[in-house]
């Protein structure tokens, strides 16, 4: 097994609240975690990919509509962080509409510092993982701006193929796509 975690009951499905991977914690997004999102948010390295710098009000918006969709689903944002508490990234796998499809996308954005270290791979292979292992979701995407190159290396190393350009919150973006092994057509890895 990938991680060790502790599951919360949540409508009867069960849940990772905190677990760990190899290097980093994971843990529940939850409204402490503001300061760390709108430093990561404010940085314009890190939010030239996710639509540009977001001020600590539309950070603080991003935080609740990210607790509002652990209430509805279960799932969701979870912070990363190194084994002394440092705070890596945000990432997770949430909900997401794509050019008016439902979608389930694992999502993350790691603090520069911690960039080039094989962390971002690590998250995505966990997030597999939870998504077809705890989950029983048959895909899982991910959106990314087209000239993310890193990101989109991320993607292929862990298995996802392009399937199309697409526009997503008004920027030119490729969408990826994952069957889980279990799914028609998936493959296992």
């Amino acid at each position: 097994m990938l991680f060790r975690g502790f599951m919360a009951e949540l409508r009867g499905a069960r849940i990772m609240e905190i677990w760990t991977t190899e290097r980093l914690t994971a843990q529940r997004l939850k409204h402490a975690d503001l300061d760390d999102l709108v430093a990561l948010h404010l940085d314009p390295d890190v939010s030239r990919y996710l639509g540009g710098v977001r001020s600590p009000t539309v950070t603080t918006a991003y935080l609740e509509t990210s607790l509002a969709h652990w209430d509805r689903y279960g799932f969701g944002l979870w912070t990363w962080r190194t084994s002394d508490g440092k705070f890596v990234a945000r990432a997770g796998i949430r909900h997401v509409v794509v050019e008016d499809a439902r979608e389930v996308e694992i999502a993350y954005a790691l603090k520069r510092s911690f960039w080039g270290m094989g962390l971002a791979s690590e998250i995505t292979k966990a997030l597999l993982e939870v998504g077809f292992q705890r989950l029983g979701l048959s895909s899982l995407v991910g959106v990314v701006f087209v000239s993310h190159a890193a990101s989109r290396h991320v993607l292929e190393k862990a298995g996802f193929l392009f399937e199309r350009d697409v526009v997503f919150h008004d920027q030119p973006c490729v969408l990826y796509r994952k069957l889980s092994p279990e799914a028609p057509g998936g493959v296992t890895p």
